[in-house]
């Protein structure tokens, strides 16, 4: 799937009138639907995703009845019983130097071992992934509801709004993402946001939703804005103009009923991205911060011990990786179901005689 973010082209399906289905004679979003429960990928994506989401739900109740632990308190002295013997949560190297984290005990205990602090990693894991998904989703809302507000209102007034807006956004757009994600997080984490009644701890989750959230404004505001700018020249909003109906009527009454398939199709796509985005500010140390723990962080946690226990590392990335999977099948399985004209047919190989090829769709 590929967007195109330049111009006033639609950047992911053609402009469609929201009428009813003329073969069916059902409404588009149920026919929508029903192409989407049509679908077994789509199902089994978004069947796993709320697995995920639902386990990353319950972490207190794991934490607190079936692992028996404190996800975000050290537990260097520990020790815990298995096969019947009492064996410690960090154990001393055979050489003397140094200490290793016990691995994983495939108990309710410890299921997936500890990290050099002694904290439950598989109980720390659902914590993570909480915060993971708390801040992917919240700041792909937020990128949403700025976005269509700016493209609305830049593809309707057009000229000198559009012009002044469209330069702020390419401003934005000038900087690498990365860099300016790290940027920002570096300044801000010093003293947090602090604007009149406004503050926000640097510790807080706000921080980096709202970094992550803006640095992706511009990347969903222009094919917003591309298809307002083609539907501000539709007969049916001409003609609410001319009969006088209000701006905002027209706004919200005309305008945004129509984009509102784009929004819905970057929302799964955009959730992926800033929990990407997340991971890596967290990695850098310059995401998420303790006492909050995100699966960007325990990457980082258990990156010194890949060699010892791969386990504090490898199941965050791959949690992460199948969310990100996952929400990217969902997008696409979601326009397919909102514009399946805009899907190409697939070819397959026919062969019709000896010794000839045809390619049919």
């Amino acid at each position: 799937m590929s967007f195109n973010f330049e111009g006033a082209e639609p950047a992911i399906f053609p402009v469609v009138a929201y009428e009813e289905d003329v073969t069916t004679g059902s409404a588009p979003w149920r026919v929508a639907l029903t192409r989407l429960v049509n679908n077994r990928p789509a199902v089994a994506a978004i069947t796993a995703l709320l697995l995920i989401i639902l386990a990353c739900a319950f972490a207190p109740v794991y934490a607190a009845h079936i692992a028996n632990t404190d996800p975000f308190s050290s537990n260097l002295a520990g020790t815990i019983t298995v096969a019947g013997q009492s064996v410690p949560v960090i154990q001393p190297n055979s050489s003397g130097l140094g200490s290793t984290p016990i691995g994983p005990t495939w108990t309710a205990h410890y299921f997936l071992g500890s990290d050099t602090q002694g904290r439950d990693v598989a109980a720390r894991l659902l914590y993570a992934g909480r915060t993971s998904l708390i801040v992917g989703v919240s700041a792909a809302l937020i990128t949403a509801l700025l976005a269509t507000l700016i493209g609305l209102i830049a593809g309707f007034y057009r000229g000198w709004v559009d012009a002044s807006i469209s330069r702020l956004l390419d401003l934005v757009w000038a900087f690498p993402i990365y860099l300016l994600a790290i940027a920002l997080s570096t300044v801000l984490l010093l003293n947090g946001i602090s604007i009149g009644p406004i503050s926000i701890d640097p510790t807080s989750l706000w921080l980096p939703t709202l970094i992550i959230a803006g640095v992706y404004i511009p990347y969903v505001a222009r094919p917003i804005r591309g298809e307002v700018l083609v539907l501000r020249q539709r007969e049916f909003i001409e003609s609410a103009i001319g009969q006088g109906a209000p701006t905002w009527k027209i706004l919200i009454s005309e305008l945004l009923p129509n984009i509102i398939p784009t929004v819905i199709v970057f929302l799964p796509l955009m959730t992926a991205t800033d929990m990407l985005t997340e991971a890596s500010l967290s990695f850098l140390s310059i995401g998420v911060q303790a006492p909050n723990a995100s699966w960007g962080t325990m990457i980082s946690d258990g990156a010194a011990q890949l060699y010892t226990r791969p386990l504090v590392s490898i199941a965050p990335g791959v949690l992460l990786s199948l969310t990100i999977v996952l929400l990217n099948i969902v997008a696409d399985s979601v326009r397919t179901a909102i514009d399946p004209r805009g899907v190409r047919p697939r070819l397959r190989r026919r062969r019709s005689r000896p010794g000839s090829r045809t390619l049919t769709t």
